[in-house]
């Protein structure tokens, strides 16, 4: 399956083959009525690295986002993430890897407003059948690595908005996801809270070895990405294309 598919990039390799990707998508098309938001994405997704996705409203960029998360099946073509094709997957199934595998970070935190920070970080964990006792625990450790330890107790209401978006970082990452996508996570942000954000997101990340793929229409924010691609009318645009070179 995975070993049979051709993209952009093993098109361009050189002469010696790059480590498997860890998202990779061939031939991808999406079609929402008459209005066809995907025509033919390939693209590679490395480990470890920080891909920043951009293009205008309607580009089709968060179609594509939501096909690599197995959110919506493309109509045509192929998405593997981390060596499993999610077209040979029932829903249950592609509900089940995004808990295990994928970690979401969204534009308003999307934290659960009656439960304190801790909890609302443990909960994936609990979801995955993790004891309490050591789901608040974990959720701790990662409220502290993001200097959060303070605001354990308190419900989002009573935050800042950028301590909110590091308590969502700090869930996304709990569940040691093989990646996560982040959509304008600083979209709601001051400068200064969206730097302290970004900065906090990032550097967690690369010690944890985590891939990101980050969808945002800010240069500023796709400058701490390791690339950039851009999506134009459902297509990456040739400038992308070449940087899989």
């Amino acid at each position: 399956m995975a070993d049979n598919i051709l993209t952009a990039s093993d098109i361009y390799e050189p002469s010696t083959a790059r480590p498997e990707p860890l998202i990779h998508t061939t031939g991808l098309h999406k079609r929402f009525g008459a209005t066809e938001a995907l025509r033919g994405i390939d693209l590679n997704v490395h480990r470890g690295e920080v891909l920043a996705v951009m293009g205008p409203s309607g580009s089709g960029k968060s179609t594509l986002i939501h096909c690599l998360a197995g959110v919506l099946t493309p109509d045509e073509g192929h998405v593997v993430v981390d060596g499993v094709d999610l077209g040979a997957l029932s829903a249950d199934a592609r509900a089940r890897l995004r808990l295990e595998r994928i970690g979401f970070v969204f534009q308003f935190g999307q934290l659960l407003p009656d439960l304190n920070a801790v909890d609302n970080v443990a909960l994936p964990l609990l979801m995955r059948g993790m004891g309490r006792k050591k789901a608040t625990s974990q959720a701790g450790e990662w409220l502290d690595r993001l200097e959060l330890a303070d605001q354990a107790a308190k419900v989002p209401g009573d935050m800042s908005g950028g301590q909110a978006q590091r308590v969502a970082i700090a869930r996304a990452l709990a569940t040691n996801p093989s990646v996560i996508f982040a959509d304008e996570p600083t979209g709601s942000l001051d400068s200064v809270a969206a730097e302290n954000v970004l900065t906090a997101m990032l550097q967690a990340v690369r010690e944890a070895g985590t891939t990101v793929v980050l969808i945002t229409h800010d240069p500023r924010t796709a400058a701490y990405a390791d690339r950039e691609i851009i999506v134009r009318d459902g297509k990456l645009s040739a400038a992308s294309i070449a940087s899989l070179a």
